[in-house]
């Protein structure tokens, strides 16, 4: 096991490595395989990218993203600006159902809401608007169309395990209750975790995934 000075470290290597992100503003805290991150950077996007690139790291069990957004002022821009970007941004994105997605901006902070077919319509509907200039946060509170699932739907996201990384396949428990996928076992980091979250939001007819996965 890693300890949590190790995992600082590795942490910090991964931030400063990844070109997005401008590390010198960013502090790094773990405790009990816990990360914090804090500081300040000059967009939502690199926010986001900071706490990605921590949760790459093999060890970390979850991170708290403490980093604030500070826009520069030749970023800064009016709500109205940016909720028009939202929408150009929408309707331009191939995945999104633009139709279906209302936007409501408040001082750079963007809400998603509606109601589309796929959980991936709707991380695509959040991307498309993260990188915009201006944008201080977003949240996405789109929902999933309820549809019958499959009955064998557990048997369906075990294969998608197994072709994907057929070692943790073996270690996650995936139980289907209607359309709502419960994950339990062991994940080797927060990535992991995340990427198994992701193989059941894929399955058809799931429309919610419990998370009780733990880290090994």
């Amino acid at each position: 096991m890693k300890s949590d000075a190790q995992l600082r470290q590795e942490i910090r290597d991964e931030i400063d490595w990844d070109p997005s992100i401008d590390a010198r503003q960013i502090g790094v805290e773990v405790n009990q395989s816990v990360a914090m991150l804090t500081g300040h950077v000059n967009s939502f996007a690199e926010k986001h990218a900071a706490e990605r690139a921590a949760e790459r790291i093999a060890g970390v069990k979850a991170v708290a993203n403490e980093i604030d957004v500070k826009l520069p002022i030749s970023h800064v821009r009016a709500d109205a600006d940016i909720a028009k970007a939202a929408v150009d941004a929408l309707a331009w994105h191939t995945n999104v159902p633009d139709e279906r997605i209302k936007i409501n901006v408040d001082n750079g902070w963007v809400t998603l809401s509606g109601q589309v077919d796929w959980a991936y319509q709707r991380a695509a509907a959040e991307r498309a608007v993260r990188y915009l200039k201006g944008v201080n946060g977003v949240s996405n509170m789109v929902t999933l169309k309820s549809y019958v699932a499959p009955s064998d739907l557990q048997q369906k996201i075990h294969a998608a395990f197994e072709r994907r990384a057929h070692r943790e396949a073996r270690q996650i428990v995936v139980s289907v209750n209607e359309g709502t996928v419960t994950l339990s076992g062991k994940v080797q980091s927060a990535a992991e975790r995340e990427a198994a979250k992701g193989v059941a939001w894929g399955s058809p007819g799931v429309t919610a995934v419990i998370d009780h996965l733990v880290l090994e």
